[in-house]
């Protein structure tokens, strides 16, 4: 595995868990508590974003860093992903083409389009410091037509970024410093013949790094691990790889086996704003520990045994939550609905998932 990778915002350690922070924050949190959380990156949305605040805002405020008060790396999601929720799930909210995506979410006033040109452009205006460029998401249990419809087009719009990139790179003169990396993301479904012919096809283009594509979950929400470790095996080990949309602790100890250094998800964070709190079994710092078995659980905080239970939710933890206050009174802030409640849970979620990606930093993980 990789060890690391040199971004215009900072030196970015794997693997690496970025939270979203999809419209430029991490719900319920500020740039501070993520960085005394120890999170190093967070992954934002230009699907989103060039809806709200809009573009121009984005350039007015000074770009994304400055607009969030966020010092550290960011990544783009391009938004593939999103229109596969909006447009795939609803056809009135708008079509994909071979030319682009056109979509009018419900409420919005106007129309967008994002096509693989747009989309770099818009995240090199927006100071991100990994591209990634836009593709066509399918879910894995997708008819074989639409998989290799998919494959086809992803390939098409993953030129286009690559000729955009090196267009808008020269244009602007960015120094090699201040240049970001751009991933293409792979498609296929389930489909093995067609990740590879996909994979083959971006690696041929030339890309710094590649993106696990598509709906990582099968049916009954398991992690499709077969497809998974398949994908990885197709891109050599001296390119990044991203398992988009991969968060829950257990699949990125699963991942990190199979070679993947980055993921992102909102589950850690929605699941900490809906009183599912994550503690380990035992101490990650302690040197037998493992990460095999049942190593961590989940703390129900509505669960009226924690009414007056005065201790932190994770001894183990140094969180600034488990450092300064109790269950029974995060259990009471839940209950009366206090918003301080949210940050405070927010916060501890991304520390257990800093520190798991510190313990897996430490080699420390075994085979699951």
């Amino acid at each position: 595995m990789l060890s690391r990778i040199a971004l215009p915002h900072g030196e970015l350690i794997f693997p690496a868990f970025l939270p979203d922070a999809t419209l430029g924050a991490v719900r319920a949190t500020d740039a501070g508590d993520l960085r005394a959380a120890g999170v190093r990156a967070v992954v934002m949305n230009v699907f989103h974003l060039m809806q709200k605040p809009g573009s121009s805002t984005i350039e007015a405020l000074g770009g994304l860093h400055a607009m969030s008060g966020w010092n550290g790396p960011i990544i783009t999601d391009s938004g593939g992903f999103q229109a596969y929720s909006l447009i795939r799930q609803n056809a009135k909210f708008g079509r994909l083409s071979d030319q682009g995506i056109t979509f009018q979410p419900e409420g919005a006033e106007r129309k967008f389009q994002l096509t693989p040109e747009k989309c770099v452009q818009l995240q090199l205006a927006y100071g991100t410091d990994v591209v990634i460029c836009l593709d066509d998401c399918t879910h894995v249990d997708d008819a074989a037509s639409e998989q290799r419809v998919s494959v086809l087009r992803t390939i098409k719009w993953a030129k286009r970024c690559r000729d955009e990139f090196d267009l808008q790179i020269r244009q602007r003169r960015l120094p090699p410093e201040r240049q970001p990396k751009l991933f293409a993301v792979i498609q296929g479904g389930g489909d093995h013949a067609l990740r590879r012919e996909c994979a083959d096809a971006l690696l041929a283009i030339g890309f710094d790094g590649y993106g696990y594509g598509g709906w990582p979950l099968d049916g009954a929400g398991k992690l499709v691990a077969e497809t998974l470790a398949f994908t990885r095996e197709c891109i050599p080990r001296e390119f990044p790889m991203h398992a988009l949309g991969i968060g829950q602790p257990a699949n990125v100890v699963a991942c990190v086996a199979m070679g993947y250094e980055m993921f992102d998800c909102a589950m850690p964070t929605r699941d900490a704003r809906n009183g599912r709190l994550y503690t380990y079994r035992g101490d990650p710092a302690d040197p037998g520990f493992r990460l095999r078995g049942d190593w961590y659980d989940y703390c129900y905080i509505a669960d009226k045994k924690f009414i007056k239970t005065n201790t932190p939710i994770d001894p183990s933890c140094d969180c600034y939550t488990c450092q300064h206050y109790t269950i029974g009174y995060l259990n009471h802030l839940n209950k009366v609905g206090e918003s301080t409640y949210l940050r405070l849970a927010t916060i501890h979620n991304l520390r257990f998932m800093a520190r798991l990606v510190e313990t897996l930093q430490r080699g420390i993980a075994d085979d699951a």
